[in-house]
């Protein structure tokens, strides 16, 4: 699952103002109708009353920090499952209930592919730990109900991330037995 966005702005998409070091930024991946997403920077005082237009996948608030010189600005680009999971699931990132969910789904798939480790639970038994397999650093994600309705939630933000899923081709009908 890979998508192509424009890179964080360096200003509040509503007051133009630019990001200062430390400002909490609220960012909003939303699907649009032509099968795009985009990527609005908002600071987050103003992100409460921001609605985009388009379908909103998830949001994320951070702490502001200006770019470094040698950071690779065509690898930020290019947004995959394992950067969304980290994105997500950054400590630093105020999680709401969607991207809890969000973020639990990725854990799951992750692990799958080996690019996360399971290494238990935390002691009140809440949350499950996983460990990045390049960077070693911990992630802690809620531990979730995954029964049909959690699956079934998440299918509704997949399809904005991915977009819809197209319609299996119809079986052909059957040719008529030839008699001897």
């Amino acid at each position: 699952m890979d998508l192509n966005l424009q890179p964080r702005a360096p200003a509040c998409y509503v007051s133009k103002q630019p990001f200062a070091a430390g400002d909490r930024v609220t960012s909003i991946l939303v699907w649009t109708g032509e099968n795009q997403a985009l990527r609005y920077d908002v600071l987050a005082d103003r992100a409460e009353g921001f609605v985009p237009e388009g379908v909103p996948a998830c949001r994320w608030t951070y702490a502001f920090k200006p770019k470094a010189a040698e950071e690779n600005a065509d690898r930020a680009l290019k947004l995959n499952a394992e950067n969304l999971f980290l994105t997500l699931a950054d400590p630093a990132n105020e999680p709401s209930p969607e991207n809890t969910r969000l973020i639990q789904f990725l854990g799951l798939m992750l692990e799958r592919k080996r690019v996360l480790r399971a290494r238990g639970k935390s002691a009140d038994g809440s949350r499950q730990i996983y460990e990045h397999a390049r960077s070693k650093l911990p992630y802690e994600v809620p531990v979730g109900d995954f029964g049909p309705a959690f699956f079934a939630s998440v299918q509704g933000q997949l399809s904005v991330l991915v977009g819809e899923p197209k319609p299996a081709p119809e079986p052909a009908p059957a040719a008529p037995a030839a008699t001897p």
